[in-house]
């Protein structure tokens, strides 16, 4: 009897389905991480603005002239940037020689000649640059050759107008208007920005720009423009105003001319140098066209 029990059992085990596997315990998911509203790493990016504009102010206060170097120091980074980005996105090859020697020649003569010396550099170096580019062929001449006239007017001739900036006797004074009211322009649009941009200026050129940025913007390049007028340059408040509105219009404009280079290249950014800011190209858009405005502007309001 013993032995039909243990059988039985033994068949009626057999027959019990297996205990079901215990599923381990899921691991939590990760939080996305989220992109910054104004699309910048703010730390890494207020970090570097210190940084440059700690250069900036300490070349003024000591040997003003120090400035120019510094000018052409960062029209020939950004130089290399735009060949690259142009070379890797569109096959294009700029004269780099030539633009680079041209437009180093381009700042350095706007110090003693003007806009004499800056003109007949940039005249210099388009024609280098047509002979230059003659070996390699008509394939794409006209092509390249058009991207290396583009990048010695885009970069050196407008950073020789900063230069021009520098020799009056009021000259720091002339520099800090300038730099002082791009700034403004940047960070008043970048606050009111982030803190109510609801309403896209270009959507299709530069999503996260918003018309509440540019009235940012514009409030802030106004009042510094007023200020620096009148406390570095003894000028009027009104001309300050005009002065920092166009400021705005222009620093915005040349930052949405650069989001349409990168669109059209399929780049998001002209470099990587500049943490949270992108390539230095990334930061010289809204300073380039600014520096022609305000020497024209501050020419015609405070003649040296």
């Amino acid at each position: 009897m013993a032995q039909v029990s243990e059988e039985r059992e033994e068949r009626e085990a057999a027959m019990l389905p297996e205990p079901a596997a215990v599923p381990e315990p899921a691991e939590p998911a990760k939080p996305a991480e989220k992109t910054p509203k104004a699309g910048r790493n703010l730390p890494a990016a207020i970090g570097v603005g210190l940084l440059l504009g700690a250069a900036v102010v300490a070349s003024l206060l000591t040997v003003r002239y120090l400035f120019i170097a510094i000018i052409a120091a960062a029209i020939a980074v950004g130089t290399f940037e735009l060949a690259g980005v142009l070379k890797r996105a569109a096959n294009i090859r700029i004269a780099m020689v030539p633009v680079l020697v041209g437009g180093q020649a381009m700042i350095w003569l706007a110090w003693p000649f003007g806009r004499e010396g800056a003109l007949t550099a940039f005249i210099i170096t388009v024609l280098v640059c047509f002979l230059w580019r003659l070996p390699s062929g008509a394939d794409g001449y006209l092509r390249d050759i058009s991207a290396s006239v583009f990048a010695c007017a885009y970069l050196p001739l407008s950073a020789a107008f900063a230069a021009m900036l520098v020799p009056p006797e009021d000259g720091v004074g002339r520099v800090l208007a300038f730099m002082i009211g791009v700034v403004a322009s940047d960070t008043g649009g970048y606050i009111a920005g982030v803190l109510g941009g609801k309403h896209p200026m270009a959507p299709s050129i530069s999503p996260k720009k918003t018309w509440e940025g540019f009235a940012g913007s514009m409030v802030a390049g106004v009042v510094a423009g007023a200020l620096t007028l009148t406390l570095l340059l003894d000028g009027q408040a009104w001309q300050g105003m005009l002065f920092g509105a166009a400021i705005v219009l222009v620093a915005t404009l040349g930052d949405l001319v650069e989001s349409l280079i990168k669109r059209d290249l399929g780049v998001k950014d002209m470099g990587t140098m500049l943490p949270g800011h992108g390539g230095l190209m990334d930061r010289l858009d809204s300073l380039l066209p600014s520096a022609v405005v305000s020497w024209l502007l501050l020419s015609a309001f405070i003649p040296a």
